[in-house]
């Protein structure tokens, strides 16, 4: 989550007293307020994370020895249950976690007739029987430029329709295992799967204070310019067409409309 410095700017000032003072916001000082917000409203008793609790990748930062811990307590004393599918910035996440918070592999889980994964690598097969799947990593925003050149970004929600036989054929290249339909095994456990998944929900990022890839720009290359996740690059997710919608609903548009205002 990190720190934030406000300056004024302003490149013609030269005297200090035009330097605004440094706003300091603690590490998860947005996610606290948004989930207490999230959970007086809807009262849960369960909450699922989609990864990325942390901004470290592989260790963590001094600060979130602190803060991860007091920001998982706190949510324990709200829910009954706390669950964390693992994201690519989990790695040794589970010292960080206060007893009774389970961890989830970032291939995902199925919950009722839904798929939740992180989305930085493959989701496992299983989560082909569910209609519908949930991802996050990708931190989704649509840019607006006017003009005069200002350019101001929103988070968003993106909803997509998912070619799942597709989906399904790539994940049997990957995995080695055939649909349902074909009467094979996987070699993952011995599972079976099917091919109902029909739509993908990317969630956004509601932190204001992180950032996030506008998908309404044109990106080239093969390397930081991609889109993220392996699954939105597999041609088995209409991306052009998916919708995308505020964090309050408000419907904007398809990507493909919304490519003009990049």
């Amino acid at each position: 989550m990190g720190t934030r410095c406000l300056e004024k700017d302003d490149k013609d000032s030269k005297d200090d007293k035009d330097i605004m003072p440094a706003i300091e916001l603690p590490h998860h000082w947005a996610a606290n307020v948004l989930a207490w917000t999230f959970l007086n409203e809807t009262k849960a008793d369960t909450l699922l994370i989609l990864g990325d609790v942390k901004h470290t990748v592989a260790t963590a930062e001094t600060p979130e020895w602190r803060d991860v811990p007091e920001f998982f307590s706190a949510l324990g004393r709200a829910v009954n249950e706390v669950l964390v599918v693992r994201g690519n910035h989990d790695g040794n996440i589970e010292p960080l976690l206060p007893d009774g918070v389970k961890v989830l592999p970032s291939m995902g889980v199925v919950i009722g007739d839904v798929g939740f994964f992180h989305g930085h690598g493959w989701p496992s097969p299983t989560l082909l029987d569910c209609r519908n799947l949930v991802m996050g990593h990708v931190h989704p925003v649509i840019a607006f430029r006017d003009p005069a050149g200002f350019r101001v970004t929103k988070q968003v929600w993106v909803k997509a329709d998912v070619d799942c036989v597709l989906l399904s054929d790539v994940l049997q290249r990957k995995f080695g295992v055939k649909r349902k339909e074909e009467k094979a095994k996987s070699r993952l456990g011995g599972l079976k799967y099917g091919a109902k998944c029909g739509r993908l929900l990317v969630m956004p990022s509601f932190n204001d204070f992180l950032g996030g890839r506008p998908l309404n720009e044109a990106r080239s290359g093969s390397g930081s310019g991609r889109i993220a996740g392996p699954v939105l690059r597999s041609e088995a997710v209409d991306l052009c067409n998916a919708e995308t919608y505020l964090l309050d609903g408000t419907y904007l548009g398809t990507l493909e409309q919304l490519r003009t205002l990049g």
